[in-house]
C-alpha cells in the first residue's frame, strides 16, 4: 500500500526532481527554481490534435530555442534507446517493440530517486506508450511511473519541434495524475518543472554539440 499521508508524501516527492514521467533531467537541478505554474503563456502544446490532460492539477509547459539542425534534435529525442548517452538520470531503457519509433510504440526506462531522511534510495520504472508521432514535428506519449513506495498513476507528455529563422523552437508540456503526487500540488509541479527544464537543457547541449 502506498503512503498517502500528505506530509510523508511531500518527503517522498523530494527525490523525483530528476524525472518527468515521461520526463527526466539533471538530478542536480534546483527543484525550487521553476514556478509552480507553467511559465509559458502561449497556446497549448499538441500533437495530432491532442495535448495533455487540461483537467490535471499538476502540469507544466516550457520551451527553448536550439541552434542545431532539426533532424539532429529529432533523432536525439526519438532514438530512445540512446537517451542514457546524453541524459545522466536515465539509467536504463529498452524498447518493448521493434523498428522505428511510431504510433503504438512502447518503451520502459528507469531513473533513480535518491534517499531522503525518511526513505531509502529507490528506482522508478516508467512505461511510456506513444500515442502520436509526426516525423520532425511532434510526439505525444503517456504512462505510469512506479517505485517502492512511490507512484505516479499517469503522465501525458507532448513535444513539438518548429523550424524558425533563429533555430528550432522546442516546446514541451506534461501533466501528472495520482493520489500521492496530488497530495502536494505545488511541490509536485515544481519538481515536474525542474525535470522538464533540465531535459530541455540536456537536449539543447547534446544537439548543439553535434552541430
Amino acid at each position: 500500500m502506498f503512503n498517502r499521508n500528505p506530509r510523508r508524501t511531500a518527503l517522498l516527492l523530494a527525490p523525483i526532481a530528476a524525472i518527468t514521467l515521461t520526463a527526466c533531467g539533471d538530478a542536480d537541478s534546483d527543484a525550487s527554481s521553476p514556478a509552480t505554474t507553467p511559465p509559458i503563456a502561449a497556446d497549448v502544446v499538441t500533437c495530432g490534435g491532442a495535448g495533455i490532460d487540461e483537467s490535471a492539477r499538476i502540469r507544466y509547459r516550457t520551451e527553448t530555442l536550439i541552434d542545431a539542425p532539426l533532424n539532429t534534435i529529432w533523432n536525439l529525442q526519438t532514438d530512445v534507446e540512446r537517451w542514457p548517452t546524453w541524459q545522466k538520470p536515465v539509467t536504463s531503457i529498452k524498447r518493448l517493440d521493434e523498428g522505428a519509433l511510431r504510433d503504438g510504440s512502447q518503451f520502459q526506462w528507469t531513473t533513480p530517486a535518491p534517499a531522503t531522511a525518511t526513505t531509502p534510495e529507490i528506482t522508478l520504472t516508467i512505461t511510456s506508450s506513444v500515442h502520436h508521432l509526426q516525423p520532425d514535428s511532434c510526439i505525444r506519449w503517456s504512462g505510469p511511473a512506479v517505485g517502492d513506495g512511490l507512484r505516479i498513476d499517469n503522465g501525458i507528455h507532448v513535444w513539438t519541434f518548429t523550424q524558425t529563422d533563429d533555430g528550432v523552437l522546442v516546446r514541451t508540456e506534461e501533466n501528472w495524475t495520482g493520489t500521492q503526487v496530488e497530495a502536494d500540488v505545488p511541490t509536485s509541479t515544481a519538481l515536474l518543472g525542474a525535470g522538464l527544464e533540465a531535459w530541455l537543457k540536456d537536449l539543447k547541449a547534446a544537439a548543439e554539440a553535434k552541430a
